[in-house]
């Protein structure tokens, strides 16, 4: 079951049935609305309690959708004024220890697409595709 929640400019589509887990969808796409120019550097994110009342999810998946976020370095999380996004498209180099964190997670995806019989052709024009979605985004 798919629920859609609409909450101060960030609209976020979730699949309740999915096998990744809530927060890691969470987590997607906030980082996808930002990618996508939809949440820039300084806009504020729902509590968490909001955004668990607009899923009828627990307040704690989406903390830990946040606390993943804060990680990363996306975000900054302050008891008085909430969660705000911390980087976008335009903040600059990569946070300490992103590229490393980056190339091992896209090792793990090469692998995967290996072992399911992707070439080199496939991926390349599916890579190129997805990123083609973010044009314009970047400066």
């Amino acid at each position: 079951m798919q629920q859609h929640g609409v909450r101060r400019g960030l609209q976020l589509t979730l699949d309740l049935d999915s096998e990744v887990p809530i927060y890691q969808q969470i987590r997607d796409r906030i980082l996808e609305a930002i990618a996508h120019g939809d949440l820039k550097e300084g806009d504020p994110l729902p509590s968490t309690r909001q955004l668990a009342g607009d899923f009828g999810i627990n307040f704690l998946t989406v903390s830990k959708a946040y606390d993943l976020l804060k990680q990363q370095g996306v975000i900054r999380v302050n008891r008085k004024s909430g969660a705000v996004v911390r980087r976008d498209t335009n903040t600059g180099p990569p946070e300490p220890g992103f590229i490393k964190d980056w190339d091992e997670r896209m090792r793990v995806l090469l692998a995967e697409a290996a072992v399911q019989g992707f070439s080199r052709t496939d991926l390349v024009n599916r890579c190129a595709n997805l990123l083609a979605q973010y044009e314009g985004v970047h400066p």
